[in-house]
């Protein structure tokens, strides 16, 4: 699922020259769940996107919000919903990085580079990921992003401590653990710049070459 992602038709019309009504059909079992979310990563992605209130989703959604509630038990749910996508898609990519790369800093470079593409390729997401869209949410909403960056910097300092090792440091988890602390900052400040830009600042600017100043060739 990203931002973009067009929801399936929900109605059909008459065959061509008829003035049948439009038939709305059921959505399948799971399908409205994922409309839901679907649409709204798509109103968080919109620029100067304020709070987005469960009204406003069903409106967008031309269904009411008992219809919503049917589905998640709360708004807190929904986002849930998304960070659930966010974690799995990330973290699928990361596991196999550290899988495939036997180098730390090239595994280091690779979950870098994968964080700030997905949050390129989902601005919507992105407002999640650094907290914009949770303001006024659940307390628990802030801090599962904040679990998901620290499982990023974990899986940095292992891969920098593995570089470091190879590298006959003389502080080789001083070293790890500083470096995975900048590239975790790093990455969070570029995501929070693309959100406040309107996502004109993408990510991903001068990727290669901030990585080789941070990381190393």
């Amino acid at each position: 699922m990203t931002d973009s992602t067009h929801l399936p038709e929900e109605s059909v019309t008459g065959t061509a020259g008829t003035a049948e009504p439009t038939v709305r059909k059921r959505p399948k079992p799971g399908e409205r769940r994922i409309q839901i979310l679907e649409t709204l990563a798509s109103m968080l992605q919109q620029p100067g996107a304020e709070r987005i209130t469960t009204a406003a989703l069903a409106g967008k959604l031309e269904v009411s919000e008992a219809a919503l509630y049917r589905h998640f038990a709360s708004k807190a749910q929904m986002f849930e919903g998304l960070i659930d996508y966010i974690e799995q898609s990330v973290f699928t990519l990361v596991n196999q990085i550290s899988e495939r790369e036997t180098s730390g800093k090239v595994q280091a470079q690779k979950v870098m580079t994968v964080l700030l593409q997905f949050g390129e390729k989902n601005p919507g997401m992105t407002r999640v990921m650094v907290g914009d869209a949770l303001v006024f949410e659940n307390e628990r909403l802030v801090s599962r992003m904040n679990q998901f960056f620290d499982r990023i910097e974990s899986q940095l300092r292992q891969s920098l401590r593995l570089a470091a090792d190879s590298g006959h440091s003389q502080t080789p988890t001083v070293d790890a653990n500083a470096q995975a602390s900048v590239l975790t900052g790093f990455a969070v400040g570029r995501l929070q710049r693309y959100a406040r830009s309107g996502f004109k600042r993408v990510p991903t600017e001068h990727l290669d070459a901030s990585l080789r100043l941070l990381i190393g060739a």
